[in-house]
């Protein structure tokens, strides 16, 4: 079988990478089991100018879903569990808000992300040091705001409690478990599982935010959720998943994942939403990959995106095709271009004006975020006074779920401290605030402006203070402890 050219692909990515300043990137293509293409491109990090190369290490993100699923698919296969086991059959102290949920929440149902929850992705976002464990009891805490199984929500949480069925199942931790199960049969090298592991590497990408459409050295943020989006690897190595996924379980011959299990991962769930695009259409989701069309064959994939990664890995699986892409950028819109050219250049088709189309979108978003930038300075030159004495809104403040932040007076302003940031309080209307965080911005990932508003009891002192941290919810309220000699 003749090897399909693949000679200009190297133009339109380079050309992609420096549209859209994007630093580094790595990419496999694979074609009726073979690897067709496999580059490393640019330099992984700016501050030192290194090449990326075929071992470099990128934080996958939410690529590490179809990972946990697989695990959980492994348990299915050798019948410890099934895809409708409740999870306070495995996890007998699980507990949501809603107490049917709670009850009835099911492997399938996190897999699907049809718990009820919205994202509340500040519980994990933070850096300061948490737990898996104590993510899992704060879920109790968390307002939903849909019925179990009522709609396709995305949530992070939900497979952070995926990976605790899966350890308790095995006796094992996630990551051992997906090692010991999963990553070693398949001939995995160069990963790791926690950012630590992963500037521990001698060949690792750096992140790389975008600002005014310009790429920047940033932090590194560790992913605390890991089951849901914490491994990391290396393009040899995603080609390595591809392989597994589209051969339907099958490495060296043997059948390590059951052909049932990765079919019920590639099925259609549950309906996630419209696409934008005619080509695409509806996007559904399986177990830990979402599901759709493009140009009327099925497509299997999935992105991943942190501040200053961004990854995809797309399938069209009943042709032998896919595709991964590793950046060390985000946002940008390299990716989908990239794997739907190269789509349409296997599929022998006319190709499509993909990078027209994305270079229009980034026109208008850079003009959006032009126009919010010009509103935040006109507003800035406006501030008014608190209505109090700073002294009054000095304080702990604590949520079950979301943690504490701490307010101090001090002589510049007040200051404020929540999971591993800190900060100044700059005033908005008298009793609404603005988070302005010291160094780089890590809420302004989700929040562009985030705020908190503190609020009075009846005898006219601050006991509370509210933020719209889960914008599906009500306003999330630190409750002001006690302890803290209130003022007067």
């Amino acid at each position: 079988m003749s090897v399909p050219d693949l000679s200009k692909l190297d133009g339109l990515v380079e050309e992609a990478m420096a549209h859209w300043d994007v630093p580094g990137l790595a990419l496999a293509v694979m074609q009726n089991n073979d690897i067709i293409k496999l580059k490393a491109y640019g330099t992984r990090d700016m501050g030192s100018g290194l090449p990326v190369t075929l071992d470099t290490q990128f934080m996958i993100c939410s690529l590490t879903k179809s990972f946990t699923a697989a695990g959980l698919g492994l348990l299915v296969d050798e019948q410890k569990l099934d895809w409708h086991t409740r999870i306070r059959d495995v996890l007998p102290d699980f507990e949501l808000q809603d107490p049917l949920a709670s009850e009835q929440l099911t492997v399938h149902d996190v897999l699907t992300h049809q718990s009820g929850l919205p994202r509340h992705d500040r519980i994990w976002s933070l850096p300061g040091a948490r737990s898996r464990a104590d993510m899992l009891e704060a879920m109790r805490y968390l307002q939903p705001n849909k019925a179990l199984r009522e709609v396709w929500q995305y949530n992070n949480l939900g497979y952070l409690v995926a990976g605790a069925v899966a350890e308790r199942v095995s006796g094992q931790s996630w990551e051992a478990f997906t090692t010991d199960r999963l990553l070693s049969p398949l001939g995995f090298t160069n990963f790791g599982f926690s950012l630590s592991e992963l500037e521990a590497s001698n060949d690792h990408a750096h992140p790389h935010p975008i600002e005014a459409g310009h790429a920047y050295r940033g932090k590194q943020w560790p992913i605390q959720t890991t089951p849901a989006g914490g491994i990391n690897a290396s393009i040899v190595d995603m080609a390595k998943w591809l392989g597994f996924l589209l051969s339907k379980g099958r490495v060296n011959g043997v059948q390590l994942l059951s052909q049932d299990v990765v079919e019920q991962m590639m099925a259609s769930h549950v309906f996630e939403g419209d696409s934008g695009f005619s080509e695409i259409g509806a996007c559904h989701y399986g177990l830990g990959l979402g599901c759709g069309q493009y140009r009327g064959d099925r497509t299997v994939s999935h992105t991943g995106s942190t501040l200053g990664w961004g990854t995809m890995m797309s399938m069209l699986p009943d042709h032998g095709i896919g595709v991964a892409i590793l950046t060390n950028c985000d946002p940008s819109n390299v990716r989908q271009l990239l794997s739907y050219t190269i789509f349409d250049q296997l599929r022998s088709r006319e190709p499509l004006d993909w990078p027209d189309r994305f270079r229009a979108e980034r026109v208008k978003a850079l003009e959006a975020e032009e126009t919010e930038r010009r509103k935040r300075e006109a507003f800035d030159a406006q501030r008014s006074e608190p209505n109090l004495p700073l002294a009054h809104y000095a304080g702990k403040y604590a949520h079950p779920a979301y943690g504490e932040l701490v307010v101090s007076a001090e002589s510049e302003g007040l200051r404020w401290c929540w999971g591993g940031l800190a900060g100044t309080l700059l005033c908005r209307d008298g009793e609404t605030f603005d988070l302005k965080q010291d160094g780089e911005e890590r809420l302004g990932r989700f929040f562009p402006t985030l705020q908190f508003t503190f609020k009075r009891n009846a005898e006219g002192v601050i006991d509370r203070a509210t933020a719209p941290l889960e914008p599906a919810v009500d306003d999330i309220c630190f409750q002001r402890r006690s302890d803290n000699g209130l003022p007067a």
